[in-house]
């Protein structure tokens, strides 16, 4: 049975790296997919990660009908095994339904990559659509850390290094430096105490010793 698995992790756990590997290891074995990806941070139609790989990608803006599209290769003669949808969350959840009904009515298989939450640990729209209808909902084992060294899980929008908690919903940045919007991946508590690494860098000294070394 074909099935609808969404493959999620915070920012810089290798999602982009995982879809490309998957699509790679799909077409070497004569199978043959779709890639798409939605407002990838190289700005066009490509799958990008940040280990250096890149492919082309069909880009899905808001009205894009994924259906429509599959239904369109397929009567013409082409050949659809398998899907990889990079960037899942900012698909809508019309996108969404529209994979989910590929998967039961074409009996093709759909891999879904994306982020849950937003930088104010909101979920997308397309990620809370697809934890509604996915076959499977796999969480990434090798993630990110936050700068304390426990596992990172939210992701921070920052300026100048300072976290911000207002603004629209999706804005293409990085993790990289010199970008304009800029990313970190931070753990719960220092999500919740809006703690970057630059704000710990500024405030935080070496705790003191607990004894006076003159006496000793």
């Amino acid at each position: 049975m074909a099935e609808l698995i969404f493959h999620t992790g915070p920012m810089d756990c290798g999602k982009s790296t995982l879809a490309l590997q998957l699509d790679y290891t799909q077409s070497t074995h004569g199978r043959k997919g779709r890639v798409f990806t939605s407002k990838d941070r190289s700005g066009q139609g490509r799958i990008t990660s940040r280990l250096g790989l890149s492919a082309v990608a069909i880009e899905v803006d808001e009205g894009f009908d994924l259906w429509r599209y599959i239904i369109g290769e397929l009567t013409t003669g082409q050949r659809v095994d398998y899907i990889v949808c990079d960037e899942a969350q900012f698909y809508t959840p019309e996108h969404v339904d529209q994979l989910a009904r590929i998967v039961d009515e074409l009996q093709l298989d759909v891999y879904a990559f994306g982020i849950l939450s937003d930088f104010r640990t909101r979920l997308f729209p397309g990620s809370a659509r697809l934890i509604e209808l996915a076959d499977r909902v796999e969480t990434l084992p090798i993630g990110p850390l936050c700068w304390c060294g426990a596992r990172g899980t939210h992701n921070a929008r920052t300026l100048d290094g300072i976290m911000v908690t207002e603004g629209t919903q999706v804005v293409v940045g990085d993790t990289e430096p010199g970008a304009e919007v800029r990313y970190e991946v931070l753990c719960r508590a220092h999500h919740r105490r809006r703690m970057t690494a630059t704000r710990a860098r500024a405030t935080l000294s070496p705790d003191p010793l607990p004894f006076d070394p003159d006496n000793f």
